[in-house]
C-alpha cells in the first residue's frame, strides 16, 4: 500500500514528463528497435499507434511504479562495472617505460585488445617459434565491448536462431536457389556455427582451468524467458537442435526457472545448459598477461591505428605513434571495422547496447546464472544487480561512444521487478557498448583482402561464442600450422557479404 500511495497521479505525471523531457536522439532510434521487436506482426500506422500506447503506458504507469523503490546516485558513473577497480594493463607499456618505441617490423600486427585480440595474442604466444606479433589497442585492454557486456560465456546462438536469421539473408542473396535448397543451406550454416560455438565454450573452460585464470568463471547456464505466443517456436527450436545433434538448448518449466535462477515466469523458458558466467575484463587481462610472458608478443595500448596499407611483402600499419610493417594483419576490432576499413563498407556495423548496475536488488536472483526476460537481461554481481537491453544500429563513427539512456534504465527496472518482485535498488553506473553485427547475423572469420589481412568479427553480441576459438583458427592459418578447420571459408568468409555472387558457397547436402 505504501508503494501505491507514493505512486499517485502527481508522481506518475512527474516521472512521465521528466522521461519525455529527457528523451534524446538515441531514444528515438531505440524506440524504432523496440517497435520492430514488440510489434513485428503489425504494419504502418497500426504499429506506430501501438508503440505510442505502449510507451505512454511505460512512462506514466509501469516505470513510475517501479521507481518507487529505485534511487539514482547524485552522479551516476559511466564506467562499466567490470572496470571500476581499474585496468591492470592500463597505458601499457608507457606507464612503466615511457620511452618505449613501436617495433619497425613484425610478423603480425593484431589490431584490438579485447576478447578477440587477447585470444590471438594468447594463441600466438603458445604456438609461435621465433615469429613476432604486436597487439595495438587504441585505448586500454577490454575498454570496448569486451568490458561492457553481460559477462556470459555463451554457447552461441542456438541452432534454430542461426538457421532462421541466415535463411532470411539467403532469400536475398541466393535467389538462384529454390526455397527447399535455401532451407537446407541455412541448416548447414547453423550446424557449422553451432559446432564451432560448442568447441569455443569448452576451449574457454579448459583454458581457465589449465592456466589457473582467476576470472570468476562458473558454468551454470542461461535462462531466456518466452511469452505464451512464443511457446510453439520454443518447442520447435529445441526439437530442431536435438534433431541436428545439438542438445545444449532446451527448456525449463516455470518451477525450474524459479529454482534455477530465482525468476518468476508463467510459461516455459529456453535454457542454454552449458553457458557460463565470468568477469570479461579479467579474462582479457589474464590472456594478455600470459601472452606477454613470451618474448615474441608485445602489447601497445593507447595506440590508435589510423590506416592499413598493402605493400609488396605485407602491410604498413599506420598509427598515431608511427608505422609498423608486418607480413600479416589480424583485425580484432569488431564494431570499429567499418571505420578503419571504409573501402569495404559497413559489412560489420555497430549496434548500441546498454547496461546499468545498482546496489541491492532482489534477493531471489541467483548469481552466476544468465537471466533474460522478454526485453532485457539481468545478473547478480558484486552484491548488486546488472540490467541491460537494446540493440540499435548506429553510425560506424559512433562505435563505443558511451551514450546510455535513462529511459531504458528506468524501463529495465520495471522489467526486473516484474520478473523478480519489487526490491530496493540504488543505481550507481550506466554505460553502453557496441558489439559488431552483420546483415545475416553470422560472424566472419577469414581473409579480408584475398591476401594476408584477416578479420574476426560480426559476432552479434555473442562474442564469447566465437572469439577464442576464432582467434586460434586465424593464428594457426597465419603461422601455417596444422589444426582443425572450425571456420570453413564457405560459411565464415567475409566474401559472402562483400561479394556474394563470387563467394564459393558450400555445396548443398542431400
Amino acid at each position: 500500500m505504501r508503494s501505491e500511495k507514493r505512486c499517485g497521479l502527481f508522481t506518475r505525471l512527474r516521472v512521465g514528463l521528466s522521461l519525455l523531457a529527457g528523451l534524446r536522439r538515441h531514444d528515438v532510434r531505440a524506440a524504432r528497435t523496440f517497435m520492430e521487436t514488440f510489434f513485428a506482426e503489425d504494419r504502418g500506422l497500426v504499429r506506430v499507434l501501438r508503440m505510442w500506447r505502449w510507451a505512454l503506458g511505460q512512462m506514466f504507469g509501469t516505470i513510475p511504479r517501479s521507481l518507487t523503490t529505485v534511487t539514482f546516485a547524485e552522479t551516476v558513473a559511466r564506467t562499466p562495472i567490470w572496470l571500476v577497480e581499474g585496468n591492470r594493463l592500463a597505458n601499457h607499456p608507457w606507464e612503466a617505460e615511457p620511452r618505449t618505441k613501436l617495433p619497425e617490423r613484425v610478423d603480425a600486427v593484431i589490431i584490438g585488445a579485447g576478447m578477440t585480440g587477447a585470444g590471438c595474442a594468447y594463441h600466438w604466444a603458445r604456438r609461435t617459434g621465433e615469429k613476432t606479433a604486436v597487439v595495438l589497442e587504441m585505448h586500454d585492454p577490454a575498454w570496448g565491448a569486451s568490458g561492457r557486456n553481460e559477462g556470459l560465456v555463451v554457447m552461441g546462438r542456438y541452432f534454430a536462431m542461426v538457421r532462421d536469421t541466415v535463411r532470411q539473408h539467403l532469400n536475398e542473396v541466393r535467389s538462384d536457389l529454390d526455397g527447399d535448397s535455401r532451407g537446407r543451406l541455412a541448416d548447414q550454416f547453423a550446424a557449422a556455427y553451432t559446432r564451432s560455438a560448442y568447441k569455443n565454450a569448452d576451449l574457454i573452460e579448459d583454458t581457465v582451468r589449465e592456466e589457473g585464470f582467476e576470472c570468476d568463471y562458473a558454468r551454470m547456464g542461461w535462462i531466456q524467458a518466452r511469452s505464451e505466443s512464443a511457446q510453439s517456436s520454443l518447442r520447435e527450436s529445441v526439437e530442431a537442435g536435438r534433431a541436428n545433434g545439438f542438445d545444449d538448448w532446451t527448456s525449463l518449466t516455470p518451477e525450474e526457472v524459479l529454482e534455477t535462477g530465482g525468476m518468476t515466469v508463467d510459461t516455459p523458458a529456453g535454457f542454454s545448459r552449458r553457458a557460463a558466467s565470468f568477469h570479461p575484463a579479467k579474462w582479457v587481462w589474464c590472456l594478455l598477461e600470459k601472452a606477454l610472458e613470451s618474448s615474441n608478443v608485445q602489447l601497445f595500448t593507447r595506440t590508435r591505428v589510423t590506416s592499413v596499407d598493402r605493400e609488396e611483402d605485407g602491410y604498413v600499419v599506420h598509427t598515431e605513434r608511427g608505422p609498423v610493417r608486418a607480413r600479416a594483419v589480424i583485425n580484432a576490432i569488431e564494431s570499429h571495422t567499418a571505420s578503419l576499413h571504409e573501402r569495404y563498407g559497413e559489412f560489420i556495423f555497430p549496434r548500441q547496447t546498454q547496461a546499468a548496475f545498482g546496489d541491492g536488488g532482489p534477493d531471489t536472483m541467483k548469481p552466476h546464472v544468465g537471466l533474460s526476460g522478454l526485453q532485457g537481461w539481468f545478473g547478480r554481481h558484486f552484491g548488486g544487480v546488472m540490467v541491460g537491453s537494446d540493440a540499435t544500429r548506429i553510425e560506424a563513427r559512433r562505435a563505443n561512444c558511451i551514450n546510455p539512456s535513462r529511459f531504458i534504465t528506468s524501463f529495465l527496472m520495471g522489467e526486473l521487478h516484474g520478473l523478480f518482485g519489487q526490491s530496493r535498488i540504488h543505481i550507481t553506473h550506466e554505460w553502453s557498448g557496441t558489439p559488431g553485427f552483420t546483415e545475416d547475423e553470422f560472424p566472419v572469420v577469414g581473409v579480408l583482402d584475398g591476401y594476408r589481412q584477416w578479420v574476426i568479427g560480426g559476432m552479434c553480441g555473442s562474442g564469447t561464442a566465437v572469439s577464442f576459438n576464432g582467434a586460434r583458427h586465424v593464428v594457426q592459418r597465419v603461422l601455417g600450422l596444422e589444426g582443425p578447420d572450425d571456420y570453413p571459408e564457405a560459411y565464415f568468409s567475409p566474401v559472402r557479404l562483400l561479394d556474394p555472387r563470387n563467394h564459393r558457397w558450400p555445396d548443398i547436402e542431400a
